[in-house]
């Protein structure tokens, strides 16, 4: 009998079918991550002429940063985490209600929310926030109740849990936020904003990038399970980070803090790629195309985001190396590692939904459409690179070129999405001649 920590990858399928939830549950998630990807570009391209003297304020390119972190990226991560982590923790699926009813609360509330930040509005602002907060208090409780029953997995369980507990302070700092913007604020605008970034972006975000890549990576490589005391340690050095750079965020002795937080994340990170590495060294599958390549492009911008952060403690100048952080961040590994997963997992979960009651169901490269991904590689990494030019150069033209390139790689991965519901349909009928 294998070790623990030594278990393929593949294991944790076994009876994948009956936690499955119904396609238009985590699908609908999908979409409107897609759309709201789109519409972050286009959010930016309308305001790419102040983008130069933007400082964070309200106004279009605060609306396009929110539709990438709450519009892309946790839309992404809530349809995942519902579907993958009670296939992951060997449990039965929760309530369907409840989810169907998050979407119904948080998709609305984040295009109430970014349109009035986009339009300086912050009476709209706020009740878009009351709808997103109150989303995402829902699925709090359902990521609670899944990880409380989790069985197996304490790397991915430890992840979810720092994930959930980032969730809260989101959801504080964000309050603190909107009652800033209102002439009502309840923290100190500076704690308030550092408090939310690393909350949402390395807290929520962030933790679960490395928790699920745990499970995803290893099934994309046919490997067996990294070992589990490794990501406890990269886990739990990666919560001392946070936990060291969000008191930082509070004015407590910020250059010593910052900088033992930023050695601890490094630590983490150490331990996390290298069990990535050797995850790929071990599979049956060690290159999985574009995937791999945006996933890369995800761990270089982690690094390279750990280096900005240090040059900003030692005194590099916040107005442009704050920017590339940023844009580091959220553009070049969480956006690059969220669509490498995507592009993977998306035909998967269509190739197991519409291969129920099917002797041969289709396989997950049929129902992919590949030249839109290709687009997609090159207009994602075209327009990190001139968005990052723009922030060095403080043009306004690069911005706004660096938005048209992003929204054409957005809409070739809608393409991309579009295809794969409809040739999912087109399987499920020939599976089901009476189904319209």
């Amino acid at each position: 009998m294998k070790p623990a920590s030594r278990r393929l990858a593949g294991g944790f399928l076994a009876g994948a079918g009956s936690r499955l939830l119904p396609a238009s549950l985590p699908w609908r998630y999908f979409g409107a991550a897609v759309v709201f990807h789109a519409l972050a570009w286009l959010a930016l391209l309308a305001g790419a002429a102040g983008w130069p003297e933007w400082h964070g304020g309200l106004g279009w390119p605060l609306a396009a940063l929110h539709l990438v972190t709450l519009g892309t990226l946790l839309c992404s991560a809530i349809g995942a985490s519902l579907q993958l982590l009670p296939v992951a923790t060997r449990q039965p699926v929760r309530s369907q209600r409840l989810m169907s009813a998050l979407w119904w609360a948080y998709v609305p509330g984040v295009a109430v929310l970014t349109l009035g930040m986009g339009r300086a509005e912050p009476l709209w602002l706020a009740a878009g926030a009351v709808l997103v907060l109150a989303a995402l208090a829902i699925y709090g409780v359902l990521l609670g109740l899944n990880l409380k029953g989790a069985r197996g997995m304490p790397g991915v369980v430890l992840h979810g849990w720092g994930a959930l507990v980032s969730l809260a302070l989101v959801g504080v700092s964000a309050v603190s936020l909107v009652g800033l913007w209102l002439g009502r604020p309840l923290l100190e605008a500076a704690a308030a904003r550092g408090l939310h970034l690393l909350a949402a972006a390395f807290g929520v975000m962030g933790l679960l990038v490395f928790g699920l890549a745990y499970v995803l990576l290893p099934m994309f490589a046919l490997a067996p399970v990294p070992d589990e005391r490794r990501q406890l340690a990269s886990g739990v050095a990666a919560l001392v980070a946070l936990g060291l750079a969000m008191v930082a965020a509070f004015g407590v002795a910020p250059t010593a803090l910052r900088l033992a937080a930023i050695a601890v994340a490094a630590v983490a990170l150490g331990l996390h790629l290298q069990l990535m590495r050797q995850t790929l060294a071990s599979g049956m599958r060690r290159d999985f195309g574009r995937a791999l390549v945006l996933m890369r492009i995800g761990w270089g911008s982690l690094v390279l985001a750990l280096g900005l952060a240090l040059a900003l403690v030692l005194g590099a100048p916040a107005e442009i190396f704050g920017r590339l952080f940023g844009i580091a961040i959220l553009g070049g590994w969480l956006l690059s590692f969220l669509f490498g997963v995507l592009q993977r997992i998306l035909p998967f979960l269509a190739a197991m939904h519409a291969g129920r009651g099917q002797r041969r169901p289709p396989t997950p490269s049929a129902l992919t459409l590949d030249r839109a991904l290709a687009w997609h590689l090159r207009g994602h990494v075209a327009a990190l690179l001139a968005l990052a030019a723009a922030t060095l150069a403080g043009s306004a033209t690069l911005a706004a070129a660096a938005a048209l390139l992003g929204l054409a790689g957005a809409l070739s991965f809608g393409g991309f999405f579009v295809v794969l519901m409809q040739r999912l349909r087109r399987a499920g009928t020939a599976a089901d001649p009476a189904r319209p």
